[in-house]
Order: C-alpha cells, then structure tokens, then sequence
C-alpha cells in the first residue's frame, strides 16, 4: 500500500470524527481536532491520553513541556518523529486540561483502533495510565511500566509497553531515569518482533 494511501485514510477517519460530531461538547471547546502525526508506516505508535492546550492550538500532538522530552527520549534511543507516529486517546482538548472523561475515551476507542489498524505497527508504546487502560486493563502502571505484553482488541492484536507519561516525569524528577530506561527498551523490542 503506498504511503499515500494510508495518509488518505487517517485523513478520511478524521473527516468522519468531525462528520458525526464525536464528543460534540469536546469539540465546541476546542480548538481542532488533533488527531495525530507521523509515519503512517510507523513500527512504533505512541498513544498519550488528549491534546493540551499548545497542541489545541497548533493541531499536533505532543509539542508542548512533554513532547519535548518525548522527542530527547526518541533521541537517545536512535529514533527521529518523523520514524513513528504519535496520536491521543481522546482527539479534542478537554477544558483547563483535565482528565478525559470515561465517556470520551469510550467514544474514541473505534476510532483509535481504526487508526491502529491502518497504520499497522509492530508495538504500540501507551503513555500514561489512561492509554494504558485501554490496553491492560485494571494495571497498575508502577507494575507494568517497562514491560510488552500482546493484548487483543476487537480481533486486533498488538504488542503493547506501557510506559509513564513524559509529564509524569517532568513533574517527578524520580520517575525521569525511569521512563528513559524504558524508553531506550523500545528499539531492541522492534528488532525481536521485526526478526
């Protein structure tokens, strides 16, 4: 499938979000829909859990504090943005950055999965708990960071590690190294399930 192909594809799934006004109340707050960046060939998604206010504005995912700190992490770990793709759970910025609301992630999840499967990644990196849940459900992320476990969803299978959030770390300096030497798993991870 050409590159393209796959391109116009995300970009129809987010005609539709917009289309049939998924989480309308969302969305009148917002600024945009965010739906996400990358490698539509990526072997690496990262899925965080909704656009704060930087990316609201800008339409991109991860640019703020965070993202920062995500791209010196993908750094350190031989990667580039432009080598994996990055996307939320829930695509609208909730107001004054609160949680996403069960009800919201809900309403995503379709089209996250849809996501997933026309980009076709060989790992699915969750960041934070809210991803996380969607994926390994009732863990705690203490006991699983770091960790791949296959996980399957609708018929769907992926490889999934969650990791923290990079906001997590910037706000606790303990959890920094933490989610680094996690991090720096994720290329040879690659490597097994590409052999």
């Amino acid at each position: 499938m050409a590159a393209t192909d796959r391109q116009r594809q995300l970009d129809e799934l987010a005609q539709d979000i917009l289309e049939k006004e998924v989480c309308a109340d969302l969305r009148a707050q917002a600024t945009q829909l965010v739906m996400g960046e990358g490698n539509a060939f990526a072997d690496i998604v990262f899925i965080g859990e909704a656009p704060g206010k930087k990316e609201d504005i800008e339409g991109k995912p991860f640019i703020g504090a965070a993202g920062k700190f995500l791209n010196v992490m993908l750094e350190q770990a031989g990667m580039d943005r432009s080598d994996v793709y990055i996307t939320n759970i829930v695509k609208y910025r909730p107001p004054n950055n609160r949680d996403p609301l069960p009800a919201e992630k809900a309403a995503f999840l379709p089209y996250l999965l849809r996501q997933l499967a026309i980009i076709q990644p060989k790992v699915v990196i969750t960041l934070g708990r809210h991803s996380m849940e969607y994926f390994v459900p009732g863990a705690k992320i203490g006991d699983v960071h770091g960790v791949a476990v296959n996980v399957v969803i609708d018929n769907h299978e992926f490889m999934v590690m969650p990791l923290y959030h990079p906001a997590a770390a910037l706000y606790n300096g303990g959890l920094r190294q933490t989610l680094i030497d996690d991090f720096l798993k994720v290329p040879d991870l690659v490597k097994t399930l590409s052999a």
